[in-house]
């Protein structure tokens, strides 16, 4: 049988006049010459004749004399002189014919051999066989193999053959001195933080080496590889990661377009030649290499993931590194003159000032000037400005969040400001109503308003809108005191409306008639700004459902007067109007209630590792204890010298609620206050003579001289006479305007007849069971629905293109994101009709999304496969269904928990298992039509995959 001849696996020798054999090459030639033991004492090798290295080389055990032969007497004379102990190697580029038969008899095979350069590496890589997809035309690899072949060699390829990956992998980890499976975008970047690395690639890699490194690498780590490996050359490499993060400013994307497309190119106007000018001036970083949108757009995708990443890490060096990178590059825009352009950065630090800046204009954009007809209201336009102005200050992830929460409080005055004033309430009810429903909520925002921001810009703003947020609250409040003095004066029975000296037999004791035990939390000068916060946080995790009466609103309580705590919390505890200190509530309220226990301060403290006293917990635990009270002062004492406008109440900040509800879930708790507060209004503040030097917010009705202060009322004061008036001999002054005080300075004060102060919070809660009290009930979202995200439906869109892709709700706009024109139904001539022509046929009305809505969501209700994931035995009910898809299509297709219940009329306890439970209904095989975002308060709806899943035969 004849044997197939095998293919050469050396690439073909290169034409002309041969390169300068490298020292390596020389000796891996040698090396295969003296395995060969051919019994000759020399070897001529083609090559340019030139030899700068050591003229006596050691291979293995054997001396070996290299000498360059440009002549034939030159080899002749390198044989004569050769000595007895050494071997000979010649380099010439003369041909066989040239040097002679004479002289060619002395060497290995009787002519010059040639120095194939394939052949060589072949034999690096454990002999193995060359893959055809070798760069075989390129000079520089095989002699890069051979110079930075490392002292243990190259790694033998896994098969029998040396890939094109695998020779390139392994040289170009070598030169960057990183693993070969870390050769990615993302490990590229990792050794660009690596200053020394780099100095060795560019110290020891030739100009066409690393020409060969970066077009391999640009294969393997896509476009990035490029502008790494220039501003690497440039000699700027350990700025390709702040340079990355500051591309997403440089090479800005449009909404709707490509890095690669029009999208590449800077803005239009003074931002865009200011952009256009910094990227001139970041140039010389990249050598001579001229960024495309392309390659900057990978390279901020790569650069912004790798700080992410760093950012979160649990390693605080990397953590470190991440933050000095991005310091780095607010830096580098400082030098080329960008920043001002950083509010383009979602990432940066800055951007966030920016953007903070951006949303503090629209603001103060959306504001009437002062003095205007419509002072204190704000137009829906410039309330959209200010929304969308906001949304871009949320998506930035560096935005620190106590400012992001001022601005979404400023966000949530705005809209409140929207909103017409409404009629003004007709009784002292319905103003105590209004403030627990809508009020409590303004002063909860206007409280972090009025604490505002660092930023001289942002502050300017916030005084703005808190200045006109203060004309419609003084307002109210002087509605609200209006009635007060009306009706204490009256004296009337108060209807629905609770007051203070009432809860204890309107509230507490019918919890004890049920058969239930109470805890009723007394947290002394709590407002209703407080009361949402501290609600909020008991209910969070869901151990805690609130009731209200009815499942209605939550309800207020009246406090007496003048709000401090000697009369209205000894009312409160007496179940009467009384007036008294500790010792006085004590004995009214054990004589109310037999068996029942009141702690105050001194009785809730513990001793060392005890978070409750021992007693108080025994109490509790006491079954045959009905009631225990616990009069908690937490708020009360910080408006001495605390922060009460910017402290967030709830039970971190109240330690002592946290405890007391951990060993008193077989209770139903009740949470109510004596009074309010208000706080300081620094150098807004008025102090008012008349005043006892004790008491800030209320003084007798005469002076020391006897004049009647009825007669001397300043403005924002009112006398209120009556019962319930406890002090002052029962007519006194009391100011409705919050800047008013009479005495010395603290940071909050009580007393006054503002609904901050004399409207105290109603708050019930059960660990559990929904039936605790008769006629109370799981409670709806206490908000007002301008305090959530706004849901809208938007225009009009056109008849059968309701569908759209995922978060748009069924907005499609017509040809280039415009409304389609209006059809002209009038003629400005009669035209008599064309008996040739069909009668013109009507334009469809035009269909709205919440049409479009509508019908896709009857489309899933009647659908086969809808009514196969039903659950028979625990379904959600279809209006349900309908109801919470609705909020979520209007939304475009995201909804805040809060805002899905409110919408949709669930109450606000069992959100979280209404959601999951529709969820299961609508998640087809897994694929996430519903899901809740990373904040977990957001809940995203996939509309093209819902019609996908459900085959609702939407485009």
């Amino acid at each position: 049988m004849t044997a197939t001849p095998t293919r050469s696996t050396a690439g073909p020798t290169p034409p002309g006049k041969p390169d300068i054999v490298r020292p390596d090459a020389v000796r891996r030639k040698v090396d295969a010459w003296l395995k060969e033991d051919d019994g000759t004492d020399a070897i001529a090798l083609r090559a340019a004749p030139v030899w700068d290295s050591d003229a006596v080389i050691v291979v293995g055990r054997v001396r070996l004399q290299v000498v360059a032969c440009p002549t034939p007497l030159a080899a002749r004379a390198a044989l004569h002189d050769r000595a007895d102990d050494e071997k000979l190697v010649l380099l010439t580029d003369l041909p066989d014919a040239v040097l002679g038969d004479g002289l060619l008899a002395h060497l290995s095979r009787q002519s010059v051999r040639s120095v194939n350069a394939w052949e060589l590496v072949r034999q690096m890589f454990g002999g193995v066989r060359l893959d055809p997809s070798l760069p075989t035309d390129r000079r520089w690899l095989p002699a890069a193999l051979a110079d930075h072949a490392p002292v243990d060699g190259w790694p033998t390829p896994p098969g029998t053959i040396l890939t094109r990956d695998h020779a390139l992998r392994c040289l170009t980890a070598e030169l960057l001195g990183i693993e070969r499976d870390q050769l990615d975008a993302s490990g590229l970047l990792q050794w660009t933080t690596d200053a020394q690395a780099q100095q060795r690639f560019t110290d020891r890699v030739a100009a066409d080496v690393a020409d060969g490194i970066t077009a391999y690498l640009r294969d393997v780590a896509g476009p990035i590889a490029e502008p790494v490996m220039a501003a690497v050359r440039a000699g700027h490499g350990v700025d390709v990661i702040p340079i990355g993060l500051l591309a997403e400013v440089l090479w800005p994307t449009p909404a709707g377009g490509t890095a690669g497309g029009p999208a590449g190119a800077a803005a239009s106007g003074p931002a865009g030649v200011e952009v256009a000018v910094a990227r001139t001036r970041l140039e010389p970083r990249f050598g001579t290499l001229r960024m495309t949108p392309v390659q900057a757009a990978a390279l901020h995708d790569a650069a912004d993931a790798w700080v992410a990443r760093a950012l979160d890490s649990d390693d605080e060096l990397a953590r470190q590194q991440g933050l000095r990178l991005v310091r780095r590059a607010e830096a580098i825009a400082a030098d080329i003159e960008l920043t001002s352009q950083l509010a383009a950065s979602s990432l940066l630090p800055a951007g966030v000032t920016w953007r903070l800046r951006a949303f503090a204009a629209a603001v103060r954009a959306a504001l009437p000037p002062p003095g205007a007809p419509a002072a204190g209201t704000v137009t829906t336009a410039g309330l959209g400005r200010a929304e969308a102005a906001f949304k871009r200050l949320s998506e930035h992830r560096a935005a620190d969040q106590g400012r992001r929460t001022t601005a979404h409080m400023a966000l949530r005055l705005l809209r409140w400001l929207s909103r017409p004033a409404g009629q003004p309430p007709r009784t002292l009810y319905a103003a105590l109503q209004r403030q627990v429903t809508v009020d409590g909520w303004v002063d909860r925002a206007r409280l972090d308003v009025f604490a505002g921001d660092v930023d001289p810009e942002v502050a300017e703003a916030y005084q703005a809108l808190h200045r006109a947020v203060d004309a419609r609250r003084a307002r109210h409040d002087e509605q609200f005191a209006g009635l007060l003095a009306e009706a204490t004066r009256a004296d009337a029975e108060p209807g629905r409306m609770l007051r203070v000296e009432d809860v204890l037999d309107r509230v507490v004791a019918p919890i004890l008639d049920a058969g239930r035990q109470a805890l009723l939390l007394v947290m002394d000068g709590m407002g209703v700004a407080a009361a949402t916060e501290l609600a909020e946080s008991l209910s969070r995790d869901g151990s805690w459902i609130e009731l209200t009466q009815g499942g209605g609103p939550r309800a207020g309580v009246l406090a007496a007067l003048p709000t401090v705590t000697e009369a209205s919390r000894c009312s409160l505890l007496s179940g009467r109007l009384a007036v008294g200190g500790r010792q006085t509530e004590q004995t009214a309220f054990e004589r109310r209630f037999t068996g029942g226990r009141l702690l105050h301060k001194r009785s809730l403290r513990a001793g060392a590792g005890a978070a409750i006293d021992p007693e108080v917990r025994a109490a509790i635990d006491d079954p045959t204890v009905p009631v225990v009270a616990a009069v908690v002062n937490t708020i009360d004492d910080s408006l001495g010298y605390g922060e009460p406008g910017s402290t967030v109440w709830g039970q971190d900040t109240v330690p002592a609620v946290r405890d007391l509800l951990a060993v008193a879930r077989h209770r139903v708790v009740v949470i109510v206050s004596d009074h309010g507060h208000v706080v300081d209004r620094g150098p807004e503040a008025v102090t008012l003579p008349g005043g006892d030097g004790q008491n800030n917010r209320w003084r007798p009705v005469t002076s020391s001289t006897g004049d009647s202060a009825g007669d001397r009322l300043g403005d924002g004061e009112i006398v209120v006479t009556g019962r319930r008036v406890l002090l002052g001999g029962g007519t006194v002054v009391l100011p409705w305007r919050e800047e008013l005080r009479y005495g010395p300075r603290k940071a909050g004060y009580h007393g006054g007849a503002t609904p901050a102060e004399a409207v105290i919070p109603l708050l019930m809660f059960t660990s559990g069971d929904e039936e605790s009290v008769p006629g109370w009930q799981p409670a709806p979202v206490a908000s007002p629905d301008w305090w959530r995200e706004p849901v809208s439906s938007g225009a009009p869109t056109k008849a059968g293109t309701g569908g759209g892709r995922s978060g748009t709700g069924g907005r499609r706009a017509g040809k280039g994101g415009q409304s389609a024109k209006p059809v002209q139904t009038e003629q400005l001539f009669d035209v008599p009709a064309d008996p040739q022509q069909p009668p013109p046929v009507a334009a469809p009305p035009a269909v709205t999304p919440a049409d479009a809505d509508r019908a896709l969501i009857d489309r899933l209700l009647a659908s086969e496969r809808y009514a196969q994931r039903r659950n028979p035995r625990t379904p959600l009910d279809d209006d349900r269904v309908a109801a919470l898809l609705r909020v979520l299509l209007a939304g475009n297709g995201r909804a805040g928990l809060e805002t899905l219940a409110a919408q949709a009329g669930v109450p606000a306890h069992r959100i979280q298992g209404t959601v999951t439970a529709l969820r299961r209904l609508l998640q087809v095989e897994g694929y996430p039509v519903l899901t809740i975002d990373a904040d977990g308060q957001t809940v995203l709806l996939d509309r093209t995959l819902l019609v996908e899943q459900f085959d609702l035969g939407e485009s």
